[in-house]
């Protein structure tokens, strides 16, 4: 154990020598506190109970997603039962753990009281009669405001996300924009500098994150990032969803982070989003047991193949600074926490029990 510990240090003071940014390895585990207060026990691959946190950290893991809404009790319903509660309180005691145990701590920002992604970025209950030449004071105020909080608590974040899967802009209608236009650029870069400014000036340290979703379609995303350069937006990080089922292949994701390093060479690349099905089990928004095999069989073994092609391309690309799994602590053994279940996570949902795909999620150590 002396002699692995003394080679990690090495290689750390080797990677900081040639300035090479730390890789990052780990997932969005935004619901667990619900799943563990639910009683929900989490198992490892032979069926042994486990502490997640732990059992992540022993995986390789080195850092941690967690989310936050602006005031999700004013969420409806529908999406209060797909898991939408991470208010400022949730989102803090959870990040103080993720903190304490060890891992480097990415805040998602939804600038929304439920979910921010492609088909809504709905502005807050509490914002609704902001004037829209105010808005961004709003989003300024409010992100001062959450990044306080952390510090005051000694939570201090590595990553912020200023939004969540934006390529069609923020704060819907106000800040909505089309990628591929140039309509309404000047409001959603000024909405966006206001809140990477609050990060500078509370978290100077963190990197700020900016999040989109077409990881599939080359021209959309170069035509995005190209906008904020335009603009002149302070951000460190170039980050993508990417889930094989909406955004291509694997190859074509390869594409893009080679068009993105010769594009924007000063510029880290993170997957802060993936994940694939193994089952399509009481998935009230599947058509079929098959929907979605087009590159991969919907199964534990076609989930772990999508890993391990996906691993192999992230460290061919020294772009690539991290990658996240989103949701993979669902897990529906024992408690009925959400009415459906997603069946895109790394635990099985009947027995608890680690699935081979999380075997698979590592950096390969030749090439990171």
């Amino acid at each position: 154990m002396r002699k692995k510990g003394l080679f990690c240090f090495l290689l750390m003071l080797a990677m900081v020598a040639n300035g090479q940014p730390r890789k990052y390895l780990g997932g969005d585990i935004s619901l667990l506190p619900s799943y563990e207060q639910a009683g929900t026990v989490y198992r490892d691959f032979d069926g042994k109970p486990i502490e997640p946190l732990a059992f992540f950290k022993k995986m390789g893991w080195n850092a941690i997603r967690v989310r936050l809404f602006v005031n999700p009790e004013y969420a409806p319903q529908e999406h209060k039962e797909e898991g939408v509660c991470q208010d400022l309180k949730y989102a803090l005691n959870l990040s103080k753990r993720v903190k304490d145990a060890g891992f480097d701590l990415l805040l998602d920002i939804h600038y929304s009281d439920y979910w921010a992604d492609p088909s809504k970025q709905t502005i807050p209950h509490l914002w609704e009669n902001v004037k829209p030449e105010s808005l961004s004071d709003s989003v300024y105020a409010y992100t001062s405001r959450v990044l306080s909080s952390f510090k005051a608590k000694g939570v201090v974040p590595d990553m912020i996300q200023v939004g969540n899967e934006i390529t069609f802009g923020m704060l819907w209608p106000v800040g909505r924009i089309h990628p591929m236009k140039d309509d309404n650029w000047s409001v959603l870069c000024k909405l966006l500098s206001k809140g990477c400014k609050a990060c500078r000036e509370v978290c100077p340290e963190a990197k700020i994150v900016i999040h989109t979703e077409r990881a599939g379609e080359w021209d959309m995303t170069r035509s995005f990032y190209m906008h904020l350069q335009k603009y002149c937006l302070d951000y460190d990080i170039i980050g993508l969803s990417y889930y094989p089922m909406w955004h291509n292949s694997v190859k074509n994701l390869g594409t893009t982070l080679n068009n993105l390093e010769s594009t924007f060479p000063g510029k880290e690349v993170m997957i802060v989003e993936t994940a694939a099905y193994y089952s399509h089990e009481n998935d009230k928004w599947a058509t079929g047991p098959d929907q979605y095999a087009e590159f991969y069989p919907i199964s534990l073994a076609g989930q772990a193949s999508f890993v391990r092609e996906l691993m192999n391309e992230l460290s061919n690309h020294k772009n690539v600074t991290g990658v996240f799994w989103w949701f993979p602590e669902e897990n529906a053994c024992g408690n009925d926490l959400l009415p459906c279940w997603l069946n895109r996570g790394l635990f099985d949902n009947h027995t608890g029990k680690a699935l081979p795909a999380l075997k698979e999620f590592r950096y390969h150590s030749t090439k990171s």
